[in-house]
């Protein structure tokens, strides 16, 4: 089995925060990752993140909100792309202005 990194930025102004779970004395967002393997793209990215939508709201038409960019920034070699490198995608980056 093949293993990659990936590293993920998002933009948290765009969270619907009427989908945020509230458990277990924390605060969740469920997410989805699209990545593509093989391409990249103009901005040397892999795929994107998006908020999750429920199968109910799928069947409705309702789209995933695209919340960031992922880069694949390591791989163990097995049917990946070669290593690259994140850039301004980490926990180092944020900021102390969260608007929730």
């Amino acid at each position: 089995m093949s293993k990659i990194g990936i590293s993920s930025g998002i933009d948290v102004t765009k969270i619907d925060k009427s989908k945020l779970v509230h458990k277990n004395n924390s605060i969740y967002l469920n997410i989805t990752s699209f990545i593509n393997l093989s391409e990249v793209d103009q901005y040397n990215n892999n795929g994107m993140v998006t908020q999750s939508v429920s199968s109910e709201e799928r069947a409705k038409g309702v789209k995933e909100v695209i919340l960031g960019n992922s880069k694949i920034f390591w791989t163990d070699g097995n049917d990946s792309p070669k290593e690259q490198s994140p850039t301004g995608t980490g926990f180092d980056d944020m900021k102390d202005d969260i608007p929730f």
